[in-house]
């Protein structure tokens, strides 16, 4: 079940390859992500000391559940992958030119978890051209619903 997913990503990226990963949370961070009040517009990830984290998620915070501890909306949260993908994405993204973007947030088994994309950037025109084959299918299945 998807909590929220980064639309913008899928417009600026062709993402390669996907993976799920963990992430290290603090409590009042897991009850403002179950409230809804996450956002990952402008988030990115980051490879830093063969460990990768997430930079720019807004979590904000609920007045009820973050009382006693002085939250950081914008903290540097750390993402948990196994050794051998960890490894993996730093050699596409040193030697291959490739990013890191954030997909979206969901629940597996209960637990937050993230979904992380090995992305190349999109041209201009590889934008638009997408952007008129989804409007193209938007007007396919219109036609095809006004002559049934």
């Amino acid at each position: 079940m998807s909590i929220i997913n980064n639309r913008k990503a899928f417009h600026d990226y062709f993402i390669e390859e996907k993976f799920e990963a963990g992430i290290v949370l603090a409590g009042w961070e897991v009850k403002a992500i179950r409230a809804g009040r996450v956002q990952l517009k402008e988030a990115y990830v980051i490879v830093r000391n063969s460990e990768i984290y997430l930079f720019g998620c807004h979590i904000t915070p609920l007045l009820s559940a973050s009382t006693h501890v002085q939250p950081d909306p914008l903290r540097t949260r750390k993402l948990l992958l196994h050794i051998e993908e960890i490894r993996r994405l730093i050699g596409k993204v040193e030697r291959a030119g490739y990013t890191l973007i954030p997909l979206d947030l969901h629940y597996t088994k209960g637990r937050i978890k993230a979904e992380v994309g090995l992305a190349k950037g999109k041209k201009q025109h590889d934008k638009r051209e997408s952007e008129k084959t989804r409007e193209w299918q938007r007007e396919k299945a219109r036609l095809l619903r006004n002559k049934v």
